[in-house]
């Protein structure tokens, strides 16, 4: 009797990670668990760890599991929805001086006009989440697609700033719909052997964007400023409307979406394309199904309660998906993205022709760099990519700030700005650009993925809109080398959040997520959730006590 109790008292926990027992923990945050085990005299009520795999307990090699065309076709157009967001930062470099000249605009117009994107952005994220679970991940596509349509036409007809910014207001709401979307699209269609490499294509998307902006910019600089603004506004009405095609027809539904619709039957039919033949999909189905059940008995919300009023493993996951948000852009990659020129511009490179040809080739070695990333944020974590990336993002803008310094010559002026801003891209692409939108996309669980993005792409695109939009000004009223030093700084700061927050995600399948923040934080609800789950019948007992109360509840009501 002594036994068994010494038994349920003592956690059954490996030591974690990829090690042997006796070895190191990978993650910081592994021992958590075990120390709040010992500082609890209540029994643990779980007799494993969670591990990296394809569903609960699966042992297989993950190097062995290949990616299915049928995946990378889906994935490919989901993230040319992202092309969207990157065209309109890639056309608005070189077309942001033009439209201020042809209009008249002030630079506090100018900023706002820029910066107003994300501002609208913010509107549309956080009501795409009723589009991705009333109508479906697809939907969300048509709708961006939509909205950045209509915007883009209005822009390049505008005769006047108020026609510019009610085109700008679709054109942001179709942003901010596209931006929660791709990237939850693409996770829940994704192996989670290969989920990092797979997310990393909508970064790999806003990049082409860019680029083709970049280019757009360039193809139209020998025209006149007038006509060649609109030009580079209207070739992005293309892309929209191919990613409207591929969403009615080529694209499939989201099978975790499907599951939670109880749809059962259709999502194992899209799993058996985005598994490799033979591959038994019917207990990745179950495992999903059990999730939902396991998070629903122990959160006992619905709706925005979840995100609102969370348990301590629910409110760990919204502080590491929206703070990577919220962290990607507070390093100043939209706002350097989008006054890039302005930069080249102030340490001496006039011509306009020699900036766009300059932003071309950054954006070109960054989508190079984006697709070696997505094989290291699978093969060697999530982690070492977000902290490599910051440190040299922090270096960077130390060397682009030293170009504002001194009595340098005009040449070495250009190739300390030009060098600098070259690497504060290409390390930016190695971990904070796909990473933000990779781990956001892979924490939450499916009962409040599409909200959770939502708020992530929310405060995204609030930080992106308060950086763009005081760029300009706070650079000018601090000195431009003061203001990347500032930058520097902020890349510091989230390095030291990020090392203490943010747990490695590698290989964990998204279904294992909720297990995994419960150890983390000892979230006794999930546990008790998981226990209960491994009795015969435990949570279907759940489930109908809850209908049953549920049913009074509403009988109650008629008669009152």
């Amino acid at each position: 009797m002594e036994q068994e109790e010494r038994a349920h008292s003592e956690p059954l926990l490996s030591s974690g990670g990829n090690g042997s027992e006796d070895g190191p923990i990978d993650d910081p945050l592994d021992g958590e668990v075990a120390r709040a085990s010992r500082r609890s005299s209540a029994p643990v009520l779980y007799n494993h760890r969670t591990q990296p795999g394809e569903f609960r307990n699966d042992t297989s090699d993950p190097s062995q599991l290949k990616i299915t065309r049928a995946t990378k076709r889906y994935a490919f157009c989901a993230a040319l929805n992202s092309c969207n967001l990157g065209y309109d930062i890639g056309a608005n470099a070189g077309a942001g001086m033009l439209v201020q000249d042809s209009l008249g605009l002030t630079d506090v117009q100018l900023q706002f006009f820029i910066g107003s994107l994300d501002l609208f952005a913010m509107a549309g994220a956080l009501s795409s989440n009723w589009i991705s679970d009333r109508l479906g991940r697809r939907m969300a596509f048509v709708v961006a697609a939509v909205g950045f349509i209509i915007g883009t036409i209005i822009q390049c007809c505008a005769y006047n700033y108020t026609v510019l910014m009610i085109g700008r207001v679709f054109t942001g709401l179709g942003v901010g719909f596209g931006l929660a979307a791709d990237p939850v699209y693409i996770s829940e269609i994704s192996q989670a052997a290969h989920r990092g490499q797979l997310v990393t294509w909508s970064e790999f998307g806003i990049n082409a964007g860019v680029v083709l902006g970049f280019l757009a910019g360039l193809a139209f600089s020998q025209l006149d400023d007038d006509l060649a603004w609109r030009l580079i506004y209207a070739f992005g009405a293309v892309l929209p409307c191919v990613v409207i095609y591929l969403a009615s027809c080529v694209m499939p539904e989201s099978p975790r979406w499907l599951v939670l619709k109880e749809r059962e039957e259709e999502a194992v039919e899209v799993l058996k394309e985005v598994y490799p033949e033979g591959y038994d999909v019917n207990v990745i189905v179950e495992e999903m199904w059990e999730t939902l059940r396991m998070e629903r008995a122990a959160e006992h919300a619905s709706g925005w309660n979840v995100i609102l009023f969370p348990t301590p493993a629910f409110k760990r996951m919204l502080v590491v998906g929206v703070g990577v948000a919220i962290a990607q852009q507070a390093a100043g990659i939209d706002a350097i993205g989008y006054y890039t020129v302005f930069i080249l511009d102030e340490v001496g490179i006039t011509s306009q022709e020699a900036k766009m040809g300059i932003l071309s080739a950054i954006g070109v070695m960054r989508l190079c760099i984006i697709v070696l990333a997505g094989y290291w944020l699978d093969r060697q974590g999530r982690r070492p990519a977000f902290f490599v990336s910051l440190l040299g993002m922090a270096v960077a803008l130390i060397i682009v700030s030293l170009s504002f310094i001194g009595q340098w010559d005009t040449s070495h002026m250009e190739g300390l700005a030009i060098f600098g801003l070259t690497l504060y891209f290409a390390f930016f692409s190695v971990g904070m650009g796909p990473g933000a939108w990779l781990i956001p996309s892979e924490i939450f669980p499916t009962m409040i993925r599409a909200k959770g993005m939502s708020v992530a792409a929310f405060m995204n695109r609030l930080t992106a809109t308060v950086m763009s939009s005081t760029f300009l000004s706070v650079a000018n009223a601090i000195t431009w080398s003061a203001f990347f030093l500032l930058l520097a700084l902020v890349c510091a700061i989230i390095f030291v959040w990020m090392y203490f927050y943010v747990p490695e995600t590698k290989g964990r399948s998204l279904e294992d997520m909720s297990q995994y923040f419960a150890e983390i934080t000892g979230d006794r609800s999930i546990l008790e959730a998981e226990q209960l789950l491994q009795r015969p019948d435990g949570l279907a007992d759940t489930d109908r006590r809850r209908e049953s109360d549920d049913s009074q509840a509403e009988t109650e009501g008629v008669m009152a």
